[in-house]
């Protein structure tokens, strides 16, 4: 049985970071193939009912729908891993299960 390699969708409104985090998880992570990258919570949600990657990394703060409404979208359906500059959103995250990038 031959194992698939881990999928990932990055999900973040600014792009220099959303470009930024890719580069840091290419050379951290080789292994990891980034299938789908979204500006906003919609995109990712879409992005992933498509794609169905495995780890999700959402920007908690983004225009629209935020990352914290897209990981109770996805639900356990993937490993989710937000994103983000501030501080104040770790309680709403770990509310969710997830891990935080800061």
């Amino acid at each position: 049985m031959t194992l698939q390699p881990p999928t990932a969708l990055i999900a973040e409104d600014e792009p220099l970071l959303r470009e930024s985090l890719e580069r840091l998880l290419n050379t951290t992570w080789p292994e990891l193939i980034v299938v789908a990258r979204a500006r906003n919570g919609r995109e990712a949600i879409n992005r992933f009912e498509a794609l169905q990657p495995t780890v999700c990394f959402l920007d908690v703060h983004m225009p629209g729908v935020s990352g914290i409404e897209a990981a109770r979208r996805i639900g356990q359906r993937a490993h989710l891993v937000f994103v983000t500059a501030y501080d104040q959103y770790a309680v709403q995250a770990f509310a969710q299960g997830v891990w935080i990038i800061w």
